[in-house]
């Protein structure tokens, strides 16, 4: 029912920028929290940021200074500016969405690949 669509990643160079898209398709309902979590290879999918329906934000250490999260003005919409990426920040990002009562989802996912 409910698609989280994405898009924005791609291969950059070190200290080079991207901005990440992703839309909630399909809900009758605004999403409690919104934000994107990453997954390199070999390693766990991590944190990166989140933003409740309020506007807190929550940044994992390593992107703090760098990214920034945001909410669109369209329903459900969240974007995650990234700049001076480093080669580490490798990884596929996932787009998450969650409401208290009808649970969370997930994107399919966008490669962000950045070379040194």
């Amino acid at each position: 029912q409910v698609q989280l669509v994405e898009s924005g990643g791609g291969l950059v160079q070190a200290g080079g920028s991207l901005r990440l898209s992703c839309a909630a398709a399909g809900s009758t309902f605004s999403f409690d929290k919104m934000g994107w979590y990453r997954q390199a290879p070999g390693k766990e999918r991590e944190l990166v940021a989140t933003i409740t329906s309020g506007g807190i934000t929550n940044y994992a250490d390593s992107v703090k200074g760098r990214f920034t999260i945001s909410r669109g003005d369209a329903k459900n919409t969240v974007y995650l500016q990234m700049n001076s990426l480093k080669p580490e920040d490798t990884a596929v990002y996932y787009c998450r969405a969650f409401h208290t009562r009808y649970g969370g989802y997930w994107g399919q996912g966008t490669q962000v690949t950045v070379s040194s």
